[in-house]
């Protein structure tokens, strides 16, 4: 099984990323603008549409405001098995410390999956640091 972890610093307090990622429904307006073009959501589904056309059918697993993560699932092709969380810690120099993993199956999708973290993460820092401002 494959198994990804993304990590990255951005200026903004712990309390204001955590509103961004928390308002799972808003990915294409708060947390990853143009990366994510669409966010609709169908009771516990997030459909996602990114800036690459793909669109990915997550079943929300938890938002936890006590850890400040929320988890997600893809239940259907082309994963056998993919399980993402995103979480938010504060970062020992200031600011917060984003993490997002993914663990999924087949390991052949990976390196596609690999490519649109680092891609997200950094349209994800860009976006909250802007608002910020």
């Amino acid at each position: 099984m494959a198994s990804l972890r993304k990590y990255i610093h951005i200026d903004v307090q712990p309390e204001t990323a955590w509103e961004a990622l928390r308002d799972v429904g808003a990915l294409h307006t708060r947390l990853a603008p143009g990366f994510v073009t669409d966010t609709r959501l169908e009771g516990n589904t997030r459909i996602v549409t990114f800036g690459n056309g793909m669109v990915a059918r997550e079943e929300i697993v938890s938002v936890d405001a006590q850890r400040r993560r929320v988890c997600w699932a893809i239940l259907e092709a082309p994963f056998r098995h993919y399980n993402g969380a995103a979480w938010i810690e504060p970062d020992i120099n200031g600011g917060t410390r984003f993490a997002w993993s993914a663990d999924l199956l087949p390991d052949e999708l990976a390196g596609g999956v690999d490519e649109m973290m680092t891609m997200g993460i950094a349209v994800i820092k860009e976006s909250l640091e802007r608002a910020q401002r």
